[in-house]
Protein backbone atom coordinates (compact mmCIF):
# COMPACT_ATOMS: atom_id res chain seq x y z
CA UNK A 1 0.00 0.00 0.00
CA UNK A 2 3.12 2.08 -0.54
CA UNK A 3 2.11 3.42 -3.58
CA UNK A 4 -0.46 5.39 -4.56
CA UNK A 5 -1.83 2.74 -7.12
CA UNK A 6 -2.66 0.52 -4.33
CA UNK A 7 -5.33 2.71 -2.65
CA UNK A 8 -8.65 1.51 -2.23
CA UNK A 9 -10.77 3.45 -0.55
CA UNK A 10 -14.48 3.04 1.26
CA UNK A 11 -16.14 5.79 2.60
CA UNK A 12 -18.95 4.43 5.33
CA UNK A 13 -21.50 7.42 5.39
CA UNK A 14 -22.59 9.33 2.35
CA UNK A 15 -23.51 13.13 4.54
CA UNK A 16 -23.08 16.20 4.19
CA UNK A 17 -19.27 15.20 5.33
CA UNK A 18 -18.87 11.87 3.31
CA UNK A 19 -20.31 12.18 -0.17
CA UNK A 20 -17.36 15.46 -0.77
CA UNK A 21 -15.07 13.29 0.67
CA UNK A 22 -15.95 10.24 -1.81
CA UNK A 23 -16.24 12.39 -4.68
CA UNK A 24 -12.94 13.79 -4.08
CA UNK A 25 -10.75 10.32 -3.56
CA UNK A 26 -13.55 8.69 -6.30
CA UNK A 27 -11.64 11.47 -9.31
CA UNK A 28 -7.97 9.91 -8.16
CA UNK A 29 -8.28 6.05 -6.40
CA UNK A 30 -10.83 3.64 -7.05
CA UNK A 31 -13.60 4.42 -4.17
CA UNK A 32 -16.92 2.54 -2.68
CA UNK A 33 -19.17 5.05 -1.03
CA UNK A 34 -21.63 3.33 1.52
CA UNK A 35 -24.91 4.47 2.79
CA UNK A 36 -27.41 2.15 4.67
CA UNK A 37 -30.02 5.08 3.27
CA UNK A 38 -31.72 2.82 0.43
CA UNK A 39 -33.62 6.57 -0.93
CA UNK A 40 -29.96 8.39 -0.25
CA UNK A 41 -28.12 5.45 -2.45
CA UNK A 42 -30.95 6.04 -5.64
CA UNK A 43 -30.91 9.93 -5.83
CA UNK A 44 -26.65 9.84 -5.97
CA UNK A 45 -26.88 7.02 -8.91
CA UNK A 46 -29.18 9.64 -10.72
CA UNK A 47 -26.82 12.45 -9.54
CA UNK A 48 -28.91 14.38 -7.35
CA UNK A 49 -27.69 15.55 -3.95
CA UNK A 50 -30.32 16.51 -1.92
CA UNK A 51 -27.87 17.68 0.62
CA UNK A 52 -26.62 20.36 -1.81
CA UNK A 53 -22.77 19.88 -1.23
CA UNK A 54 -22.25 17.98 -4.58
CA UNK A 55 -23.37 19.24 -8.19
CA UNK A 56 -24.23 16.67 -10.93
CA UNK A 57 -20.94 17.49 -12.64
CA UNK A 58 -19.09 17.00 -9.70
CA UNK A 59 -20.88 13.60 -9.04
CA UNK A 60 -20.37 12.41 -13.01
CA UNK A 61 -16.38 13.49 -12.38
CA UNK A 62 -15.66 10.93 -9.70
CA UNK A 63 -15.24 8.22 -12.41
CA UNK A 64 -13.68 5.84 -10.26
CA UNK A 65 -16.55 6.34 -7.36
CA UNK A 66 -18.98 3.78 -6.86
CA UNK A 67 -22.56 4.07 -4.39
CA UNK A 68 -23.69 1.49 -2.79
CA UNK A 69 -25.71 0.36 0.39
CA UNK A 70 -24.14 -3.19 0.22
CA UNK A 71 -21.41 -3.66 3.12
CA UNK A 72 -20.35 -6.58 1.52
CA UNK A 73 -18.87 -4.15 -1.85
CA UNK A 74 -16.29 -2.57 0.64
CA UNK A 75 -14.42 -6.38 0.97
CA UNK A 76 -11.60 -5.28 -0.92
CA UNK A 77 -10.54 -2.06 0.49
CA UNK A 78 -7.60 -1.27 2.14
CA UNK A 79 -8.24 2.32 3.13
CA UNK A 80 -11.52 3.22 4.95
CA UNK A 81 -12.54 6.12 6.15
CA UNK A 82 -15.92 6.61 8.65
CA UNK A 83 -17.69 9.58 8.43
CA UNK A 84 -21.02 9.19 10.40
CA UNK A 85 -23.01 11.19 12.96
CA UNK A 86 -22.20 11.73 16.32
CA UNK A 87 -25.60 13.01 17.55
CA UNK A 88 -26.74 13.62 21.30
CA UNK A 89 -29.34 11.61 22.66
CA UNK A 90 -32.08 13.15 24.61
CA UNK A 91 -30.63 13.79 27.74
CA UNK A 92 -27.81 15.48 25.85
CA UNK A 93 -25.30 12.21 25.72
CA UNK A 94 -23.45 11.42 22.99
CA UNK A 95 -25.14 8.77 21.20
CA UNK A 96 -21.71 6.77 19.53
CA UNK A 97 -24.01 4.35 18.07
CA UNK A 98 -23.75 5.36 14.49
CA UNK A 99 -20.15 5.77 15.36
CA UNK A 100 -20.24 1.81 16.81
CA UNK A 101 -22.59 0.12 14.06
CA UNK A 102 -19.64 2.04 11.26
CA UNK A 103 -16.68 0.48 13.42
CA UNK A 104 -18.60 -3.14 13.68
CA UNK A 105 -19.08 -2.90 9.67
CA UNK A 106 -15.78 -2.11 8.72
CA UNK A 107 -13.69 -4.73 11.95
CA UNK A 108 -15.92 -7.43 9.78
CA UNK A 109 -14.15 -6.73 6.60
CA UNK A 110 -10.26 -5.57 7.89
CA UNK A 111 -7.54 -7.48 6.13
CA UNK A 112 -4.19 -7.50 7.41
CA UNK A 113 -2.27 -4.01 6.14
CA UNK A 114 -5.55 -2.02 6.39
CA UNK A 115 -6.01 1.90 7.42
CA UNK A 116 -9.20 2.84 9.36
CA UNK A 117 -9.86 6.86 9.83
CA UNK A 118 -12.53 8.35 11.68
CA UNK A 119 -13.47 11.79 10.65
CA UNK A 120 -16.69 11.77 12.65
CA UNK A 121 -16.04 14.20 15.81
CA UNK A 122 -15.62 12.58 19.08
CA UNK A 123 -14.55 13.05 22.43
CA UNK A 124 -10.73 12.93 22.82
CA UNK A 125 -10.05 9.56 23.94
CA UNK A 126 -13.04 7.92 21.90
CA UNK A 127 -11.28 6.17 18.93
CA UNK A 128 -8.62 4.34 20.94
CA UNK A 129 -10.94 3.41 23.74
CA UNK A 130 -14.65 3.06 21.86
CA UNK A 131 -13.71 2.04 17.72
CA UNK A 132 -10.48 -0.19 18.63
CA UNK A 133 -11.73 -2.54 20.56
CA UNK A 134 -14.84 -2.85 18.23
CA UNK A 135 -12.37 -3.53 15.23
CA UNK A 136 -10.19 -6.02 16.79
CA UNK A 137 -13.16 -7.69 17.82
CA UNK A 138 -14.68 -8.36 15.21
CA UNK A 139 -11.83 -8.77 12.81
CA UNK A 140 -9.71 -11.01 15.08
CA UNK A 141 -6.59 -8.75 14.13
CA UNK A 142 -4.48 -6.70 16.32
CA UNK A 143 -4.46 -3.08 16.14
CA UNK A 144 -0.85 -1.07 15.32
CA UNK A 145 0.62 -5.04 14.35
CA UNK A 146 -2.27 -5.90 12.07
CA UNK A 147 -4.15 -2.76 11.05
CA UNK A 148 -4.23 0.97 11.91
CA UNK A 149 -5.83 3.37 12.94
CA UNK A 150 -6.41 7.01 11.93
CA UNK A 151 -7.79 10.51 12.32
CA UNK A 152 -8.77 13.77 10.74
CA UNK A 153 -11.92 15.48 11.68
CA UNK A 154 -13.96 16.99 9.41
CA UNK A 155 -14.96 20.79 8.48
CA UNK A 156 -17.20 21.03 6.42
CA UNK A 157 -19.35 24.00 6.78
CA UNK A 158 -23.15 22.95 5.19
CA UNK A 159 -23.89 25.78 2.41
CA UNK A 160 -21.41 27.37 2.45
CA UNK A 161 -19.71 27.70 -0.99
CA UNK A 162 -16.74 29.51 -0.61
CA UNK A 163 -15.16 27.21 2.55
CA UNK A 164 -15.04 23.86 0.57
CA UNK A 165 -13.03 20.13 1.78
CA UNK A 166 -10.25 21.39 -0.37
CA UNK A 167 -9.94 25.05 0.48
CA UNK A 168 -10.16 24.07 4.46
CA UNK A 169 -7.04 22.63 5.74
CA UNK A 170 -7.20 19.22 7.35
CA UNK A 171 -5.76 17.72 10.40
CA UNK A 172 -4.78 14.51 10.25
CA UNK A 173 -3.43 12.01 12.91
CA UNK A 174 -2.41 8.31 12.94
CA UNK A 175 -2.18 5.57 15.67
CA UNK A 176 1.70 5.16 14.48
CA UNK A 177 4.30 7.31 13.12
CA UNK A 178 4.26 5.94 9.78
CA UNK A 179 0.41 5.92 9.89
CA UNK A 180 0.13 9.64 10.51
CA UNK A 181 2.55 9.96 7.63
CA UNK A 182 0.73 8.08 5.57
CA UNK A 183 -2.63 9.50 6.33
CA UNK A 184 -1.41 13.02 6.14
CA UNK A 185 -0.01 11.83 2.91
CA UNK A 186 -3.42 10.70 1.58
CA UNK A 187 -5.39 13.61 2.16
CA UNK A 188 -2.47 15.66 0.69
CA UNK A 189 -3.54 14.87 -2.62
CA UNK A 190 -7.10 16.35 -2.28
CA UNK A 191 -6.59 19.16 -0.06
CA UNK A 192 -5.01 21.93 -1.76
CA UNK A 193 -5.51 24.14 1.18
CA UNK A 194 -2.96 21.71 3.08
CA UNK A 195 -2.62 19.57 6.19
CA UNK A 196 -1.30 19.77 10.28
CA UNK A 197 -0.29 16.70 11.33
CA UNK A 198 -1.22 16.46 14.73
CA UNK A 199 1.26 14.37 17.38
CA UNK A 200 -1.12 11.95 18.30
CA UNK A 201 -5.46 10.87 17.48
CA UNK A 202 -6.53 12.33 20.67
CA UNK A 203 -5.11 15.96 20.08
CA UNK A 204 -6.82 15.67 16.75
CA UNK A 205 -9.81 14.44 18.78
CA UNK A 206 -9.43 17.12 21.06
CA UNK A 207 -8.68 20.22 17.90
CA UNK A 208 -11.75 19.22 16.64
CA UNK A 209 -14.28 18.98 19.43
CA UNK A 210 -12.91 22.64 20.59
CA UNK A 211 -13.54 24.29 17.48
CA UNK A 212 -17.16 23.85 17.97
CA UNK A 213 -17.01 24.93 21.73
CA UNK A 214 -15.22 27.99 21.31
CA UNK A 215 -18.09 29.10 18.85
CA UNK A 216 -20.69 27.95 21.40
CA UNK A 217 -19.51 29.99 23.87
CA UNK A 218 -19.04 33.22 22.29
CA UNK A 219 -22.34 32.98 20.39
CA UNK A 220 -23.47 32.31 24.45
CA UNK A 221 -21.95 35.67 25.42
CA UNK A 222 -23.85 37.68 23.10
CA UNK A 223 -27.42 35.81 23.37
CA UNK A 224 -26.42 36.50 27.10
CA UNK A 225 -25.55 40.49 26.31
CA UNK A 226 -28.83 39.98 24.00
CA UNK A 227 -31.02 39.52 27.69
CA UNK A 228 -29.32 41.90 29.56
CA UNK A 229 -29.70 44.60 26.97
CA UNK A 230 -33.62 44.08 26.28
CA UNK A 231 -34.51 44.51 29.78
CA UNK A 232 -32.10 47.49 29.74
CA UNK A 233 -34.18 49.13 26.75
CA UNK A 234 -30.85 49.08 24.75
CA UNK A 235 -30.95 47.48 21.10
CA UNK A 236 -28.26 44.65 20.81
CA UNK A 237 -27.55 45.11 17.58
CA UNK A 238 -26.72 48.64 18.04
CA UNK A 239 -24.05 47.84 20.75
CA UNK A 240 -22.04 44.89 18.73
CA UNK A 241 -21.85 47.33 15.58
CA UNK A 242 -20.61 50.01 17.95
CA UNK A 243 -18.16 48.33 19.79
CA UNK A 244 -17.32 46.30 16.52
CA UNK A 245 -15.50 49.30 15.68
CA UNK A 246 -12.45 48.17 17.27
CA UNK A 247 -9.97 45.73 15.13
CA UNK A 248 -10.24 43.12 18.11
CA UNK A 249 -13.98 43.03 18.72
CA UNK A 250 -15.34 39.29 17.37
CA UNK A 251 -18.36 39.81 15.07
CA UNK A 252 -20.78 37.29 16.79
CA UNK A 253 -24.57 37.66 16.36
CA UNK A 254 -27.17 36.70 19.12
CA UNK A 255 -29.23 33.93 17.52
CA UNK A 256 -30.54 29.92 17.94
CA UNK A 257 -27.80 27.57 17.64
CA UNK A 258 -28.47 24.30 16.41
CA UNK A 259 -27.49 22.43 13.96
CA UNK A 260 -24.98 18.90 14.21
CA UNK A 261 -21.77 20.77 15.49
CA UNK A 262 -22.03 23.86 17.14
CA UNK A 263 -25.22 22.29 19.17
CA UNK A 264 -23.72 18.91 19.90
CA UNK A 265 -20.20 18.97 20.14
CA UNK A 266 -19.53 20.76 23.25
CA UNK A 267 -21.56 17.98 24.87
CA UNK A 268 -18.67 15.50 23.74
CA UNK A 269 -16.22 17.08 25.19
CA UNK A 270 -18.25 18.05 28.75
CA UNK A 271 -19.31 14.12 28.95
CA UNK A 272 -15.63 12.79 28.61
CA UNK A 273 -14.83 15.83 31.25
CA UNK A 274 -17.59 14.34 33.92
CA UNK A 275 -16.31 10.83 32.95
CA UNK A 276 -12.77 11.93 34.48
CA UNK A 277 -14.27 13.77 37.45
CA UNK A 278 -14.25 17.42 36.12
CA UNK A 279 -17.37 19.35 36.05
CA UNK A 280 -16.81 21.97 33.32
CA UNK A 281 -18.87 24.90 33.97
CA UNK A 282 -17.95 27.56 31.18
CA UNK A 283 -19.03 25.10 28.94
CA UNK A 284 -22.47 23.35 30.26
CA UNK A 285 -23.44 27.33 31.41
CA UNK A 286 -22.62 28.27 27.61
CA UNK A 287 -25.12 25.57 26.25
CA UNK A 288 -27.74 26.31 28.72
CA UNK A 289 -28.19 29.87 27.42
CA UNK A 290 -27.88 28.98 24.28
CA UNK A 291 -30.61 25.76 24.48
CA UNK A 292 -33.17 28.52 26.37
CA UNK A 293 -32.92 31.20 23.52
CA UNK A 294 -35.75 29.51 21.60
CA UNK A 295 -37.78 29.49 23.93
CA UNK A 296 -37.01 33.53 25.08
CA UNK A 297 -37.71 33.80 21.66
CA UNK A 298 -41.20 32.96 21.84
CA UNK A 299 -41.86 34.49 25.27
CA UNK A 300 -40.96 37.89 23.55
CA UNK A 301 -43.48 37.50 20.65
CA UNK A 302 -46.24 36.63 22.80
CA UNK A 303 -45.42 39.94 25.14
CA UNK A 304 -45.35 41.90 22.02
CA UNK A 305 -48.79 40.33 20.95
CA UNK A 306 -50.31 40.80 24.31
CA UNK A 307 -49.02 44.33 24.52
CA UNK A 308 -50.52 44.65 21.25
CA UNK A 309 -53.78 43.75 22.59
CA UNK A 310 -54.04 40.71 20.15
CA UNK A 311 -55.25 37.83 21.70
CA UNK A 312 -53.08 34.82 22.25
CA UNK A 313 -54.73 32.32 22.14
CA UNK A 314 -55.71 30.89 18.83
CA UNK A 315 -53.78 33.39 17.16
CA UNK A 316 -52.24 32.46 13.83
CA UNK A 317 -48.33 33.03 14.14
CA UNK A 318 -45.73 32.61 10.76
CA UNK A 319 -42.16 31.10 11.15
CA UNK A 320 -40.07 31.69 8.54
CA UNK A 321 -37.12 29.02 8.25
CA UNK A 322 -37.26 25.92 9.70
CA UNK A 323 -33.94 24.88 8.74
CA UNK A 324 -30.91 25.37 11.63
CA UNK A 325 -29.07 27.62 9.26
CA UNK A 326 -29.50 29.96 5.75
CA UNK A 327 -29.73 28.58 2.54
CA UNK A 328 -29.22 25.20 3.32
CA UNK A 329 -31.43 22.43 3.44
CA UNK A 330 -30.60 20.75 6.55
CA UNK A 331 -32.81 19.96 9.80
CA UNK A 332 -30.44 18.17 12.18
CA UNK A 333 -30.98 19.64 15.44
CA UNK A 334 -32.60 22.77 14.30
CA UNK A 335 -33.64 24.85 17.56
CA UNK A 336 -36.11 26.69 15.27
CA UNK A 337 -38.47 23.68 17.03
CA UNK A 338 -37.95 25.19 20.49
CA UNK A 339 -40.14 28.73 19.36
CA UNK A 340 -42.59 26.15 17.62
CA UNK A 341 -43.09 23.99 20.53
CA UNK A 342 -43.31 27.19 23.52
CA UNK A 343 -45.88 28.92 21.53
CA UNK A 344 -47.71 25.81 20.89
CA UNK A 345 -48.05 25.96 24.74
CA UNK A 346 -49.58 29.31 24.50
CA UNK A 347 -52.23 27.58 22.22
CA UNK A 348 -51.26 29.86 19.31
CA UNK A 349 -51.90 28.42 16.05
CA UNK A 350 -48.30 28.03 14.33
CA UNK A 351 -47.47 27.62 10.54
CA UNK A 352 -44.04 27.19 9.17
CA UNK A 353 -42.92 27.81 5.54
CA UNK A 354 -39.27 26.78 4.64
CA UNK A 355 -38.68 26.78 0.52
CA UNK A 356 -34.96 24.96 1.38
CA UNK A 357 -36.31 22.24 3.94
CA UNK A 358 -37.45 18.67 2.46
CA UNK A 359 -41.10 18.34 3.46
CA UNK A 360 -41.45 14.92 3.85
CA UNK A 361 -37.83 14.89 6.99
CA UNK A 362 -39.91 17.63 8.69
CA UNK A 363 -42.71 15.69 8.90
CA UNK A 364 -41.03 12.94 9.95
CA UNK A 365 -38.55 13.93 12.30
CA UNK A 366 -40.53 16.95 13.96
CA UNK A 367 -44.15 16.59 12.67
CA UNK A 368 -44.70 19.43 11.23
CA UNK A 369 -46.26 19.76 7.81
CA UNK A 370 -44.67 22.77 5.79
CA UNK A 371 -46.62 25.26 4.18
CA UNK A 372 -46.39 24.77 0.20
CA UNK A 373 -47.44 28.81 -0.19
CA UNK A 374 -47.52 32.08 1.52
CA UNK A 375 -51.28 33.68 2.16
CA UNK A 376 -51.25 37.72 2.74
CA UNK A 377 -52.96 39.31 5.68
CA UNK A 378 -53.32 35.61 7.43
CA UNK A 379 -50.84 36.52 10.04
CA UNK A 380 -50.93 37.91 13.82
CA UNK A 381 -47.50 37.67 13.93
CA UNK A 382 -44.73 36.58 11.94
CA UNK A 383 -40.99 35.30 13.03
CA UNK A 384 -38.48 35.46 11.19
CA UNK A 385 -36.17 32.43 12.38
CA UNK A 386 -33.64 31.91 9.72
CA UNK A 387 -32.35 34.46 6.97
CA UNK A 388 -33.16 32.52 3.76
CA UNK A 389 -32.43 34.44 0.31
CA UNK A 390 -36.21 34.24 -0.46
CA UNK A 391 -37.02 36.61 2.73
CA UNK A 392 -34.40 38.37 2.04
CA UNK A 393 -35.43 39.23 -1.01
CA UNK A 394 -39.43 39.63 0.06
CA UNK A 395 -38.26 42.29 2.20
CA UNK A 396 -39.83 44.16 5.02
CA UNK A 397 -42.51 45.35 2.55
CA UNK A 398 -43.54 41.15 1.43
CA UNK A 399 -43.03 39.99 5.03
CA UNK A 400 -45.68 43.03 5.96
CA UNK A 401 -48.35 41.67 3.40
CA UNK A 402 -48.50 38.36 5.17
CA UNK A 403 -49.88 39.95 8.28
CA UNK A 404 -53.35 41.50 9.75
CA UNK A 405 -53.61 45.00 9.85
CA UNK A 406 -52.70 44.32 14.01
CA UNK A 407 -50.05 42.15 14.16
CA UNK A 408 -46.01 41.86 15.31
CA UNK A 409 -43.23 40.85 13.21
CA UNK A 410 -40.03 39.39 15.33
CA UNK A 411 -36.80 39.53 13.59
CA UNK A 412 -34.21 36.68 15.14
CA UNK A 413 -31.46 37.62 12.28
CA UNK A 414 -31.95 41.39 11.93
CA UNK A 415 -32.29 40.64 8.32
CA UNK A 416 -34.90 43.92 8.45
CA UNK A 417 -34.55 47.14 9.46
CA UNK A 418 -35.14 47.86 13.29
CA UNK A 419 -37.61 50.17 11.99
CA UNK A 420 -39.34 47.83 10.33
CA UNK A 421 -40.11 45.01 13.02
CA UNK A 422 -41.59 45.24 16.27
CA UNK A 423 -38.62 43.24 18.08
CA UNK A 424 -35.75 41.83 17.27
CA UNK A 425 -32.78 39.85 19.11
Amino acid sequence: MSRQEAYRIGVVGLGYVGLPLAVAFGRKHPTIGLDINRQRILELRQGHDSSLECTREELAAAKQLTITDEVAQLQDCNIYIVTVPTPIDEFKRPDLSPVVGASEAVGSLLTKGDTVIFESTVYPGCTDEVCVPILERLSGLKHNKDFYTGYSPERINPGDKVHRLETITKITAGSTPETADRVDALYREIIAAGTHKASSIRVAEAAKVIENTQRDLNIALINELALIFNRLGIDTLEVLEAAGTKWNFLPFRPGLVGGHCIGVDPYYLTHKAQEIGYHPEVILAGRRINDGMGSYVAERVIKLMIQARINVVDARVLILGLTFKEDCPDLRNTRVIDIIEELKSYQTEVDVFDPWADKSEAATEYGIELLDSLAEDNYDAVIIAVSHQEFRTMGSAGIRRLCRQKSIIFDTKSLLPKTEVDGRL
